[in-house]
């Protein structure tokens, strides 16, 4: 079957909701056909998401599976949807962790039928942001996933919930509005410019803007996404987020929602206002690196494990950062790839805090020791995801650092420097962790007589460990259907910023630039030569050869 000839996205995007709408007519009382439904509704959405796997075109760099429906034409609003490998494997992600953290809330016993609906209305929002490609029906549904999320913390989340749920608010509302401002900046700019109003992302990529005002622009649009990721110092509403959320909500935020921060980089910020970029780069590579060794240096320092695996995620995200703005194909690949690594890897530890704490109902490291002689199954499958944490070769987390550092060391050898220490304090940290929690005496009676690991655990474990392996042992099968989107993103960011610095030059030069982006402009001479734009190098795409054996896109 031709999945490119049905709306597949739409279907995607919105089954979740569909499927949750319809969990509300279900009897409160009946616990277990909620759950059963909920979980039939996401796997529904997984197996669906698959195809996209199947029949994307790796050698097509632009959009795929697109849908696009007019909306309010007066205004240039537009239902426009569509893919490319920089999307692909986080929607794959997305529909992948909604059904582990469905079977991993099967303990949730409070208001069952609404938590349900929260989960499934989130997965609907975060589809929509990571497929829309209007820049309207992405703020709508950017704002829609902070609904769900807040009342999943808000509700039944830890003893301070109502204050980790208000502060995730508040921060990620004032990103939002500030984006706001610059999506109407930018839709204005663009009627100035002579073209039709609309919000079309792919048309506004070819919008020449004066480097300048990129830089506001740029400025406004980052912060959004650098709360959203979150970067350091705007990183401290994670902890509490992380700490307070039930298990199931750590690991969607650590695993999705963290990552529409980098990819709003990705998708927007960077691509849309590429000279601000230019010039902003060592700042933002500087925050990275900050990043990496303050949440490491923190969570070297924790008592509670559950704190202490969210201040690596904000260690992990600055490695993302780091390799996303060295501007290089090995960079941007390994920014991608770490993303998908560490959805996985803390995912999956979260995952496993939420096991011990519903057997003792404590996070404090000093109220365990010697659990590998109680609990080996459960030991055995930490110390394999706190491996594949700290990026030990044969595991997905080791291909994503490795490709961040070598594109970092092309791009900026201290900054190489800074994220190799990060890594011997991330292990230093992690397997600290697993020596005081696992090893030593087992002289708590508390932990003697915990059960080892469940049925239902070992289903939703399971498939995190499989992905930790098969992302470490066969890196090709992801970044090859990353490679031409990279590389694409890549020139068309050149060729964009050489234009835009000829529209800053003279105001003929200008006229030439908007000529090579296709922006019309009323003042534009019959006739009058195209600027000639330098066309970058082209890029050795995936890795260095010989590392994973892949091949400059032509």
């Amino acid at each position: 079957m031709d999945f490119t000839q049905i709306p597949i996205l739409s279907i995607l995007t919105f089954l979740p909701l569909v499927g949750g709408l319809a969990l509300l007519l279900f009897p409160k009382a009946n616990v277990g056909a909620i759950r059963a439904w909920t979980l039939v509704v996401a796997l529904a959405d997984f197996v669906l998401s698959l195809p996209l796997w199947f029949q994307f075109n790796p050698a097509e760099g632009g959009m795929q599976f697109t849908e696009r429906v007019s909306w309010v034409p007066s205004i240039g609003i537009s239902y426009l949807l569509g893919i490319d490998g920089i999307s692909l494997f986080l929607v794959l992600l997305t529909t992948f962790l909604t059904v582990i953290c469905v079977l991993s809330s099967w303990s949730i016993e409070k208001s069952v039928k609404e938590y349900m609906f929260f989960f499934l209305a989130l997965e609907t929002g975060m589809l929509g942001a990571l497929v829309a490609l209007d820049l309207f029906l992405f703020y709508v549904f950017w704002e829609a996933m902070l609904i769900p999320m807040y009342f999943l913390i808000g509700i039944w989340g830890g003893k301070d919930k109502i204050y980790a749920a208000l502060k995730l608010f508040i921060y990620t509302m004032v990103g939002s509005v500030l984006m706001l401002v610059a999506i109407l900046s930018l839709y204005f700019l663009n009627i100035k410019a002579g073209n039709a109003p609309t919000f079309d992302l792919l048309k506004l990529y070819q919008l020449p803007i004066l480097p300048a005002v990129q830089f506001w622009l740029f400025a406004a649009f980052a912060l959004a996404f650098a709360i959203k990721v979150p970067m350091w110092p705007l990183h401290t509403w994670l902890p509490d987020a992380h700490t307070q959320a039930p298990t199931a909500g750590s690991v969607i935020l650590a695993g999705v929602l963290l990552k529409m921060g980098t990819y709003g980089y990705l998708r927007f910020a960077m691509p849309l206002f590429p000279n601000a970029t230019q010039q902003l780069t060592p700042f933002m590579m500087v925050l990275a690196c900050i990043g990496i060794v303050y949440g490491a240096w923190v969570a070297m320092v924790q008592t509670d494990v559950k704190k202490l695996v969210a201040y690596s995620s904000v260690s992990h995200l600055g490695y993302v950062m780091l390799g996303l703005f060295a501007m290089n194909p090995q960079g941007v690949e390994g920014g991608l790839y770490q993303s998908l690594n560490h959805g996985i890897s803390t995912g999956a530890l979260f995952l496993l805090v939420g096991v011990i704490y519903e057997r003792r109902h404590t996070r404090a490291i000093a109220d365990f020791g010697g659990l590998a002689k109680s609990m080996p199954n459960y030991a055995a499958v930490f110390s394999i995801i706190t491996l594949s944490s700290i990026g030990l070769p044969g595991l997905n987390g080791f291909v994503g650092e490795f490709l961040i550092m070598v594109g970092s060391f092309l791009s900026s050898k201290p900054a190489a420097i800074v994220a190799a220490a990060g890594v011997i304090f991330g292990a230093a940290y992690m397997l600290w962790m697993y020596k005081r929690v696992f090893f030593g005496a087992l002289d708590n009676d508390a932990n003697k007589s915990l059960p080892d690991l469940t049925k239902l655990e070992w289903g939703y474990l399971l498939p995190m460990v499989f992905m930790a392996f098969w992302m470490g042992l066969h890196p090709g099968d992801f970044l090859r259907k990353m490679d031409a989107s990279v590389a694409l993103w890549l020139q068309s960011a050149e060729t964009k910023r050489v234009a835009c610095l000829a529209l800053e030059k003279a105001p003929v030069a200008a006229v030439q630039a908007a000529s090579v982006l296709g922006v019309a402009s009323p003042e534009a001479p019959a006739a009058l030569p195209t600027v000639e734009v330098p066309t970058p190098p082209e890029p050795t795409v995936g890795a260095p050869p010989g590392v994973l054996g892949t091949k400059p896109v032509k």
